[in-house]
């Protein structure tokens, strides 16, 4: 046998491990009778009108390349929505970028913005593409711990803590990915002085906007002083059950928005034309038929809690997105352990919390976008691991 053949690797690739949620999916594949509360998506159909929109397209040949900045009518659309929702104006020529999802976003956003050992602060539990998105792009990212006791927010005084003279970016994601936390008005205005005083660039995820429960979303863009200091990412992929079609959003001041530009003009060229039409008409849906599908997360969420809490696994109650982050403390076992026999025993999937950092060891997250059938045996699966 010849030796194998070292190939040369990007010394950054080879640092980042592989994704913690993966090796459980890849798991799921070869097993059966397997109830996932892993996969974070909606399990509502892309509405009618969605898809409609999109078959039009294809049925008139609108399936070539669109403008780099994407489809003029659907940046107007997105800057409507955003002026009228959360109050902040961005020009549609320059201001905003039709992308492929918020992770291309925030790829771009990384890629646009920092220099090679920029520090970039990032609370945890956080979305597993953050920290990987921080290195790829030559930045050093600066976990901050949050903590259920806290409702897994971040305070301003935690951010100030870790600001070095390095530090050029601060990360935020409220709702929040895996923990389901939110912040309110206040406790945003606090982290944005901080940002201001230190001169931070802000890159706001904000996919989860509009699937929040006894609270109101806070555009951190809209705060004042915030604009020119904040990229803005938002989607289609979660308020409108549109994950496999792949359309996001970068909102930013023009300088910023055009360096995003540029790499995504050479990487991507533009997101597809059939779903930016798709994403368009999902901007006329009516909010009744969001918060349809908002007011059903919420039954499955008070579900899932109180299910969670019955069973010993004490959780805190997220207040958006569609996670459930319980403590397995209770169990012994590391998040390690309890996902993959849970999976092996009971056949249920859940994913690990420290896929989303060290911070988020001693959890899981039990995603609710799934029937309340599947909650309720998953809930007495899991009752039945726990108890041994």
């Amino acid at each position: 046998m010849p030796e194998p053949v070292k190939l040369p690797l990007s010394e950054r690739a080879q640092r980042l491990p592989p994704s913690g949620i993966r090796k459980f999916f890849d798991l799921i594949q070869s097993m059966d009778n397997v109830i996932s509360l892993g996969v974070g998506e909606p399990d509502f159909p892309t509405p009618w009108r969605i898809r409609e929109a999109a078959i039009y397209a294809l049925e008139r040949g609108l399936t070539h390349y669109t403008s780099n900045y994407g489809l003029p009518e659907l940046r107007d659309g997105i800057a409507q929505y955003l002026g009228e929702r959360y109050g902040v104006s961005y020009s549609t020529g320059d201001e905003i970028l039709v992308t492929v999802g918020v992770s291309e976003g925030l790829d771009l956003a990384m890629r646009a913005v920092l220099d090679p050992g920029d520090e970039v602060i990032v609370p945890e539990p956080a979305y597993v593409s953050y920290v990987p998105c921080v290195i790829l792009a030559g930045g050093v990212p600066v976990p901050v711990k949050t903590v259920a006791e806290n409702g897994f927010r971040v305070s301003a005084a935690e951010i100030e803590a870790k600001i070095t003279a390095k530090t050029k970016v601060l990360m935020l994601n409220f709702p929040n990915n895996p923990t389901g936390a939110v912040m309110d008005r206040a406790g945003l205005t606090e982290v944005a002085e901080v940002a201001s005083r230190h001169n931070l660039l802000v890159i706001a995820d904000e996919v989860y906007d509009r699937l929040v429960y006894d609270h109101v979303h806070t555009c951190f863009a809209s705060l004042p002083g915030m604009r020119e200091r904040t990229i803005l990412l938002g989607g289609f992929s979660k308020d409108f059950a549109m994950t496999g079609w792949r359309v996001g959003y970068a909102a930013a001041p023009r300088a910023v928005l055009e360096a995003m530009m540029k790499v995504h003009q050479y990487t991507m060229l533009c997101a597809p034309t059939p779903s930016q039409f798709a994403a368009l008409a999902a901007l006329t849906l009516e909010d009744e038929e969001v918060e349809a599908m908002v007011t059903e997360y919420d039954h499955r969420r008070r579900l899932v809690v109180k299910g969670l809490n019955d069973i010993g696994l004490a959780c805190f109650e997220p207040r958006g997105a569609f996670y459930a982050f319980p403590s397995i403390a209770a169990t012994g076992l590391s998040s390690d352990e309890f996902t993959e026999r849970l999976l092996k025993q009971e056949q249920v999937a859940v994913v690990p919390g420290s896929a989303f950092g060290d911070a988020g060891e001693g959890y899981v997250r039990c995603c609710y976008a799934v029937s309340t059938i599947e909650i309720d045996e998953a809930l007495n699966r899991m009752a039945r691991f726990v108890k041994g």
